[in-house]
């Protein structure tokens, strides 16, 4: 249905909105075809806040998705609203430990300077299975929280990982 729609789209974005939301509609549980109806809704005129209503509605619908709560935080970031994308994100991991949901809330805590927490969510990015990303934003972060030792221990498992040297950005 998802491919169907990206047809759709390139003829007329108000039938491939339609068509993304009939299948929306029907669709069980979250899947592809609501972000595509969320990123849909945001390009169409740039909605960003149209779009945030229609991530906030399917959160609620599938309250137990942590697909669901990603999406509407990625809406809520793209929305210029970083304090309720953070909650989002939270309750995504809640839900179900995601390494983009980690690394999401890492930035955003990054962003507004509480950086002993955006370490902790880069670590739990890595363990989710974030790969080398999670880790050297753990370093920095750690770094920049005054923790010289645990940021240094990030950058070795960094090197480990990657087989890379550390070259400070």
């Amino acid at each position: 249905m998802a491919r169907r729609a990206r047809r759709l789209e390139q003829q007329g974005r108000r039938s491939a909105t339609r068509w993304l939301a009939w299948a929306a509609a029907l669709a069980p549980g979250f899947g592809s075809v609501h972000r595509e109806l969320v990123a849909a809704r945001r390009r169409a005129g740039d909605d960003r806040l149209g779009a945030v209503t229609l991530a906030r509605g399917l959160a609620r619908r599938f309250e137990q998705s942590a697909d669901a709560w990603v999406t509407l935080g990625d809406a809520l970031v793209a929305a210029f609203r970083p304090d309720e994308a953070l909650v989002a994100y939270e309750r995504a991991l809640m839900i179900e430990e995601r390494s983009d949901a980690a690394l999401a809330a890492g930035h955003l805590y990054g962003r507004a300077g509480d950086y002993a927490t955006a370490g902790a969510r880069y670590a739990r990015a890595y363990a989710a299975g974030g790969g080398p990303d999670a880790l050297r934003a753990n370093a920095h972060a750690l770094e920049k929280a005054g923790d010289h030792d645990a940021a240094r221990r990030a950058i070795e498992l960094w090197e480990q990982e990657t087989g890379n040297h550390w070259a400070a950005d």
